[in-house]
């Protein structure tokens, strides 16, 4: 008897239950991203690197948050850009944070990352989103991000070494239990970067693995037409 191929679910309605059912914790909550938005133990030396970085360029970038879930980092960061835009694919999170985070420098947008067009930037943020989506995903956002200079990311991946970028179906699960994590420099990525600098690494608390978070300079190419028009509008 042969097992049927699992037909995967559009990411949107992935990340639309993940929020509903509560699926990373807090149900206390009305939204939850997860304990590596929340546990001062990962986010701590996170955001004091991040914001290390944005303070070499005298708070004067302008940040794009691929994946801003329930903004609990995002919050601590606006004040030090120029501009903050906040991105995610659920459409009754991006309404609620516009509700409750408010600053002159702040914008939310509903996007999908993988098909849309994404506004213009100096520098994005993809925090522990790239490990919850196919390949064929990371690729179509792969296209988009090389239009920016600077790309700080940040992945769960396993402890020494390990076979990166096994494939998935975007799940609210990721490669750890495939022994496996997402590395951008590597096939079939193989991203071109000026530079990468490793800004730190946290290793959790009872949890297997390491959370990685490192920033690749690149050369941007230019913008496409589409990209300066959404960014006018």
């Amino acid at each position: 008897m042969h097992r049927r191929n699992k037909i995967p679910w559009p990411t949107k309605a992935v990340m639309e239950q993940v929020y509903d059912k509560h699926l990373w914790g807090g149900t206390d909550m009305d939204f939850y991203s997860g304990e590596g938005s929340h546990n001062t133990d990962i986010t701590q030396p996170y955001l004091e690197a991040v914001i290390k970085f944005l303070k070499s360029h005298n708070n004067n970038l302008v940040v794009l948050d691929l994946g801003c879930g329930d903004f609990n980092i995002g919050k601590q960061l606006t004040k030090y850009t120029k501009k903050y835009i906040g991105i995610d694919i659920v459409e009754s999170l991006i309404a609620r944070n516009k509700t409750v985070f408010k600053a002159e420098n702040l914008e939310f947008h509903c996007l999908n990352i993988a098909e849309d067009v994404l506004p213009k930037a100096d520098c994005v943020l993809i925090r522990q989103v790239l490990q919850h989506l196919s390949n064929a995903e990371i690729l179509q956002i792969i296209e988009k991000i090389k239009d920016y200079k600077y790309i700080i990311l940040t992945e769960h991946l396993p402890q020494g070494h390990f076979e990166a970028n096994k494939d998935k179906i975007a799940s609210q699960g990721i490669r750890l239990k495939q022994q496996s994590g997402v590395d951008l420099l590597k096939a079939p990525f193989n991203l071109h970067v000026k530079d990468v600098k490793v800004l730190n690494v946290v290793d959790p608390k009872d949890k297997k693995g390491i959370i990685v978070t490192q920033l690749y300079e690149i050369i941007p190419q230019r913008f496409t037409t589409e990209a300066q028009r959404f960014t006018e509008n």
